[in-house]
Parts: structure tokens; C-alpha cells; sequence
């Protein structure tokens, strides 16, 4: 077993790719395909729901706020199933399954022409299978990235962005296929190609588990097999992901209890975290925490906002663009285009900044991403001024304010979540993260729903509603923004990043356990 270099910038021996172990590419490939499925199908899943379905602009935008907002709570209850009992690698293989099933059973849409239709049931279940195994697969695989460095390692941003980039190389491919074939040949083509991918993702990740290098391993697996009423541990937590699926089947139908769960689960959530800061943590570890929760807190308005894209922004795409005969899921391509290219140039400016000492800090980058955001939202209003179509380039113009805000917060938060957690907490910390983001997308759905205005079931609704609505959130996220931007190196010095240790350093191994003394071996194979 090699060990680590005492500095925390890598490790000896180890085989790499690009300078990064070959860990990373196998989670890349496999997060690819994952993605590739869920924003296939994110790309489809407004337009199923007022063509197909038909519901109004209103419920329609409800009914994916709820949905997209389920899919990024249930990270939490994963992460903490992982970081306690089962490891990030199990997780992440269940919640592929899971996921494989949910985006096959999208393929089955009945007859469509309005919910009397029983295969309604159908596309609910499907869309509770793909919450629950996003909620094993999302926070959790993301955790086994920062476990292949440690946490000093100057490699981790830009392993982030690597990985980044991954995730919308998935979401460009899957939306070009599945937009495309939604639209041109019926929902279940789309549908299908999007549980195609989900399956691949499922083979690379099952194939590259060697090249994990026994990193998101359960932390104690004598324990998973444990039998309990019968059967062992690891099974229970298997059958406790079924139970759930009957939940968010029920969930996703009343939207209005996705709500009250955000709110009271979010109470006991931040209380929890700040409770184990407070009174269970040193004081820099504390501090941490603390500039931790600030950028959760303060990404939930950047996504409200930011998922207007699969809703709202998408809406406009197909009534109120001049896109000729471009179908207009296919606009949901532009943003991991950019994504794509930009990736790699923020990544080299990020890296070329902190040797010159000049990097922003994180929080500071999450203020510019804000301010980014709301330009896009107002260069799309002025583009629309007038009664006629708005210019296609307008389209496209939002989705690079909205990619180079993202590579400003994004990439640059999953990385501060690994970074400033404490090892034993580490999943937790990214579960919350990603609760910020279910916050943000049922927010995201009051948001387009409002873009609505009072517009019924098949009727269209009027530009300068959804402009206006547009001209009052791209000013809140400028101003929001900027005041990020003012307070962010009170925000930084809560970070102790002067201080901060590799986990192994400080006697702690990866997932927490003791290690001996003056090692540097990190988690064991």
C-alpha cells in the first residue's frame, strides 16, 4: 500500500491520469452517464407535463419544483446512510440501480391527453425511483472525489472541475438525445435513450471499482451484516430505499407537503449541524462549519433562480424565440456546452490565481457567480424588448451568464463542502449541500410558476409576464450578490484555511477512524 506525501499535495506511487488518480476518471465516466439520463429527462419532463399530461404553466412548474426539489433532499438522508453504516461505493451502486429502473419506467407515458389516464401512476412511480436513487448516488459519489485527496491537496478544486465537467459532458449529450427524440419521435424515445445511459453509468462504475483503490468503502462491514429481525443490516438499509420510493410516489403528488418537508426538515437539519459545531467541535472546526452552512444558505437563491431553465426559461425557449425549427429541449445543451469549454479555462485561471496569490475565495467567487447570474436574467429582458420573437442569440447569451455564475459557485462549493467538513461528517455536510439545492428548486418552481401569471390548462402565456418577473430577479441576485462579495473576507477568515490539516495528519483516517500515530497511509484497502 503506498503512502502519502507528508506535505498533502499527493501521493507516492500511486498511478495517475493527467496528475489525477485514475479514481477520478472511472467517478467522471460514471457520473457522465448519470447525468446524461437525469437532464435527458429534465430536458423532456416540462413539456411532458403540459403536452402530454396537460397541466397548466402553474401546476406543471409546481409539479417539477417538487419533483427536482425531492431529488436533491433525498442526498441527505443517503449521505447520512452512508457516512453511518453502508460507505459512499454501496450507495452509489444502489442508487444506480434504482435510478435505472426509475428512467426505464419514464418510457411507458400510456395515452396521454390529460391524468385520467391510469399510466399517470406509471410516471409517478418512475419519477419516485429516480429521487430515491439519486438520494443514494448524488452527495455519496461526490464524497468518494474528495476521498481520493487529501484535503490540503492543491489538486482538489481543479479535480472538482474535472469532474464537473463530466457531469455536463452527461448533460449535453443526454439533452441533444433525448431532446431530440423526445420531440421528433415520441416521449418514450427520449425516455428510453435517458435509461440507456443510466445503464451504462451503472457498467462503468461496477467495472471501475478496482481503480477506486478501496476509497467509499462501508465504515464498518461486519456491522452491515449484522442480522437484524432476520436478515442482516445492509438488506434492511436496501428495503428502507423501497419504503421511500412509496413515499416520494405519494410526495411528488402533493406538492404542497414538499414544501412543509423543506421547512421542517431544514429547521432540524441546520440545528443539527450547528449543534454539533457548537457544542461537539474545536473552535476552528467550528468556525468552518459555520462559513460552510453561510454558502449553503447562500446558494439557494442562486438556484432558485438558476433552475428557471428547465422550467420557465424553457417554456420561453418554445413560445417566445425565433429558434426556426431547433426543437427547444435541445436549448438545455447550451448551458453543458459552455460547460464544457469553459470548464478547463476556469479551472487554469483558478490555479494560475493562487499561485499569484490572487484567487478569489470561495465565498467571494459565490458573490461574482450571483451577479453573473443576474446580468443574464437582464440582458434576456433587454433582448425581448418589443412585441416579436426574441432573437435566438438571446437564448444562448443567458445560458453563458448562467454557466460562467455556475463555474463560479458550483464546482468551487462542492469542494469547500469537502474541504471545511470534519471527516466523520463529511457526507452529512454534502447531503446539506444539496438540500440548499432542493430549497432552491421548489423556490425555483414558485418562481416560474409565478411566470405563469393566471394562464389555464393549453393556454399561452404573455412575454412581458414571464420579462417581468425575469427583470425583478436578475436585480435581487445583483444586489445579493454584491453584498456576498463586501462580507466574504469575514467569511474567509472563518475558513482557517492557514491551519487547515490533511485528516490523516490529525490522527483521523478518511471516514473518522483512529489511525496510528506518525502514519500517513489513510484509509485502509
Amino acid at each position: 500500500m503506498t503512502k502519502a506525501v507528508a506535505a498533502g499535495n499527493g501521493e507516492e506511487g500511486r498511478p495517475t491520469w493527467l496528475g489525477h488518480p485514475r479514481g477520478l476518471f472511472v467517478l467522471f465516466f460514471a457520473e457522465m452517464w448519470e447525468r446524461f439520463s437525469y437532464y435527458g429527462m429534465r430536458a423532456l419532463l416540462i413539456f411532458y407535463l403540459t403536452k402530454h399530461w396537460l397541466f397548466s404553466d402553474g401546476a406543471a412548474s409546481i409539479i417539477y419544483g417538487a419533483y427536482t426539489a425531492l431529488v436533491y433532499i433525498a442526498p441527505v438522508i443517503g449521505g447520512y446512510l452512508a457516512d453511518r453504516w453502508l460507505g459512499q461505493r454501496k450507495a452509489v451502486l444502489y442508487g444506480a440501480i434504482l435510478l435505472t429502473f426509475g428512467h426505464f419506467l419514464m418510457a411507458f407515458e400510456g395515452t396521454g391527453g390529460g391524468q385520467s389516464d391510469p399510466a399517470i401512476n406509471i410516471f409517478w412511480l418512475a419519477l419516485a425511483f429516480i429521487i430515491v436513487g439519486s438520494g443514494f448516488l448524488k452527495a455519496n459519489i461526490s464524497v468518494i472525489v474528495g476521498q481520493l485527496y487529501p484535503r490540503t491537496d492543491v489538486r482538489r478544486d481543479g479535480a472538482y472541475t474535472i469532474f464537473y465537467v463530466g457531469i455536463n459532458l452527461g448533460a449535453f449529450l443526454g439533452t441533444l438525445a433525448a431532446g431530440w427524440l423526445g420531440e421528433t419521435y415520441g416521449w418514450a424515445y427520449g425516455f428510453g435513450a435517458a435509461g440507456v445511459g443510466m445503464l451504462l453509468g451503472l457498467i462503468v462504475f461496477v467495472l471501475g471499482r478496482p481503480w477506486l483503490e478501496g476509497r467509499g468503502e462501508a465504515p464498518d462491514a461486519a456491522a452491515l451484516k449484522r442480522r437484524v429481525a432476520g436478515l442482516p443490516l445492509e438488506w434492511w438499509l436496501y428495503v428502507s430505499g423501497i419504503v421511500a420510493v412509496g413515499v416520494c410516489w405519494w410526495m411528488v403528488q402533493h406538492q404542497s407537503l414538499v414544501g412543509m418537508l423543506l421547512g421542517a426538515s431544514g429547521a432540524l437539519l441546520v440545528g443539527y449541524v450547528l449543534y454539533v459545531a457548537v457544542v461537539k467541535l474545536p473552535a476552528e472546526d467550528r468556525d468552518r462549519i459555520f462559513a460552510a452552512m453561510f454558502l449553503i444558505v447562500g446558494s439557494i437563491l442562486f438556484w432558485a433562480l438558476f433552475e428557471q431553465a428547465g422550467s420557465s426559461l424553457n417554456l420561453f425557449a418554445d413560445r417566445h424565440v425565433d429558434r426556426g425549427n431547433i426543437p427547444a429541449s435541445i436549448f438545455q445543451s447550451v448551458n453543458p456546452f459552455f460547460i464544457m469549454t469553459l470548464g478547463p479555462v476556469f479551472a487554469i485561471l483558478w490555479t494560475k490565481l493562487g499561485r499569484k496569490g490572487l484567487e478569489p475565495s470561495a465565498p467571494a467567487k459565490f458573490g461574482i457567480g450571483m451577479v453573473l447570474l443576474g446580468l443574464g436574467f437582464l440582458v434576456l429582458v433587454w433582448g425581448s424588448a418589443g412585441d416579436g420573437l426574441t432573437p435566438l442569440m438571446f437564448i444562448i447569451l443567458i445560458y453563458l451568464f448562467y454557466t460562467m455564475g455556475e463555474l463560479c459557485l458550483s464546482p468551487v462549493g462542492l469542494s469547500a463542502m469537502n474541504r471545511l467538513a470534519p471527516a466523520h461528517m463529511a457526507s452529512l455536510i454534502m447531503g446539506t449541500w444539496f438540500f440548499a439545492s432542493a430549497t432552491g428548486n421548489f423556490a425555483a418552481g414558485l418562481i416560474a410558476s409565478a411566470t405563469g401569471g393566471h394562464a389555464l390548462e393549453g393556454e399561452a402565456v404573455g412575454k412581458s409576464v414571464v420579462l417581468d418577473v425575469y427583470t425583478t430577479v436578475g436585480w435581487v441576485a445583483i444586489a445579493a450578490g454584491v453584498a456576498v462579495v463586501v462580507i466574504s473576507p469575514l467569511i474567509k477568515r472563518l475558513m482557517h484555511l492557514d491551519t487547515l490539516q490533511d485528516a490523516d495528519v490529525a490522527g483521523v483516517g478518511e471516514i473518522g477512524e483512529p489511525i496510528a500515530a506518525g502514519t500517513h497511509a489513510g484509509k485502509a484497502n
